[in-house]
């Protein structure tokens, strides 16, 4: 324990996802040793982006506009939608350069241990952008955890009675992996996902 402003700061740090107490540490310390100017860089950084950066209206990827540049270009596809967890998913997919539709991010999985369920996502906004029957497919690309794949099959079942496609990412080995180290479930998938060559 530190005294004061030293271990407010390391709590601050430690409420950040992924960094822990010896994280939340180092960073702090890093901090009290860096140049003021880099570190004035970073706080004029922090305020900037949560000034500027708000949801796009549209799919709620993160935008400096009321609607992010995907959603603004007319050369993407609107019949064929992605939905996906949280804006990374969207960055993930457009570095494949292989998707040429339009997403809806959700804002996250259906998580009843983290109490987290479907109301609590962009789900109404999703049947919304559906109902004028422009969309003639959905790709379901949550994460394939748990929470994911109960986030995927309900809103499959809330999709298909609308009489849209509802295809679903294809998972299992990756490429430049061994057999021995797979899980079971991953190479299961991977059978089940097998295709002609």
């Amino acid at each position: 324990m530190y005294e004061g402003i030293v271990q407010d700061l390391i709590d601050e740090l430690g409420r950040l996802p992924g960094i822990g107490p010896k994280s939340a540490q180092r960073i702090a310390f890093h901090i009290l040793a860096a140049d003021p100017a880099d570190i004035l860089r970073l706080a004029d950084a922090l305020r900037e982006v949560k000034e500027r950066v708000r949801f796009c209206s549209i799919c709620g990827n993160v935008s400096e506009e009321e609607q992010c540049r995907i959603c603004r270009d007319p050369r993407r596809d609107l019949t064929c939608l992605c939905v996906v967890e949280e804006s990374k998913d969207v960055v993930a997919i457009e570095r494949t350069r292989e998707f040429r539709g339009r997403y809806h991010v959700l804002g996250g999985a259906i998580n009843p241990i983290e109490g987290i369920g479907p109301d609590d996502l962009r789900i109404r906004e999703l049947m919304a952008r559906l109902a004028d029957n422009t969309v003639t497919e959905v790709i379901l690309a949550t994460d394939p955890n748990l929470e994911g794949e109960a986030t995927a099959t309900y809103l499959a079942r809330m999709i298909s009675p609308l009489g849209i496609a509802v295809s679903r990412l294809a998972s299992g080995l990756p490429v430049g992996g061994d057999l021995e180290y797979a899980d079971e479930v991953t190479l299961g998938r991977a059978f089940e996902g097998r295709r002609r060559v």
